[in-house]
Formats: C-alpha cells, structure tokens, sequence
C-alpha cells in the first residue's frame, strides 16, 4: 500500500512579489588571520499595485545573500498611494548624498524616470512619473533608499490629509 504525501503537504500561497537585483558587491574586511570575502545585495520586491520594500544583506556567497536581502524586502513593505497610475503630487527626499525629486505626469507620457528610480517606480506600480536625481552621488543604495523615503513621505501627507478631513 503506498501513501501520497503530497497531498498532506501544505500548499504554500504564492506570492505575487517580483524581486529585482540593485547592487551586488564584493565586501572585505581584513583581520589577523587574513582576509574576509562576504557579498553584499541589495533586492527590491514589489507586487506592482502599490507595494514596495527595499533590503540588503551580507552572505558568504552570491545566493545567499540574494535570498537574505529578498527575505528583508519583503519584510519591510510600504504601501504607497497610486492614483490613475501615477503618484497624487510632488515629493522630493534626501538620504546621505542622494536627493530625489517625484513628479506626476499625464496619462500617456510613461515613466521618464533613469535608473534606480525606474526600477522601483515599475515595481511599485507607478506608470506615468516624472523624476530626477538631484544628489551628486552615484550610489545605487542611497538613491534606492531616497527614492523610498520620497514614496514614504507621499503615504504620510495623504493620511494626514485624510485626517483632518474627517
């Protein structure tokens, strides 16, 4: 008599997260008994309808820090305001070096956006924006985290909108 255990096995909910890779670097540190090679990755999840998180993480190999910074990611979700595919007003943030400046756009008009700042306005959902990185720094972590910091500021402002509606 054979017994099916997939059956019994519990069926994971699939996520509808998609992860995307934004900076992969080679971290040595240098003690008494030589040299320490760690990886570190920085992954963006997003589900494209509003959702984003960002996280990094440090492994002794490329896979496992890939999966340590996508487990972060998708720990730290925010929820971001999206309205007829684009963001409800201006918002600019500073993180260290890195400014980031948020514009809405028309329907129609896309995402004008470069870089880091494309990556995470199509993971988050967002189709129409204008944006443009204003710091003088070419850190991919740093304008990934100002760009959060930015979409953050615009959840803060529509709550507190709401508020003093009600």
């Amino acid at each position: 008599m054979k017994r099916d255990f997939r059956k019994h096995r519990e069926q994971k909910p699939r996520d509808d997260f998609e992860s995307k890779l934004l900076d992969l670097a080679r971290v040595a540190h240098t003690r008494t008994g030589g040299r320490k090679i760690r990886f570190r990755a920085v992954m963006i999840c997003g589900n494209k309808k509003g959702k984003i998180g960002i996280g990094t993480a440090k492994g002794k190999d490329v896979a496992l820090a890939i999966e340590k910074a996508t487990k972060i990611a998708k720990k730290k979700l925010i929820e971001v305001p999206i309205f007829e595919d684009t963001i409800l007003y201006e918002v600019d943030a500073k993180f260290g070096a890195a400014k980031i400046l948020l514009k809405p756009q028309r329907k129609g008009k896309g995402l004008v956006a470069g870089g880091i700042v494309r990556v995470i306005c199509s993971l988050v959902g967002i189709k129409n924006i204008s944006s443009k990185i204003i710091g003088k720094t070419g850190n991919k972590l740093n304008n990934a985290r100002a760009t959060i910091a930015a979409l953050e500021k615009l959840k803060t402002k529509v709550e507190s909108k709401v508020e003093s509606r009600g």
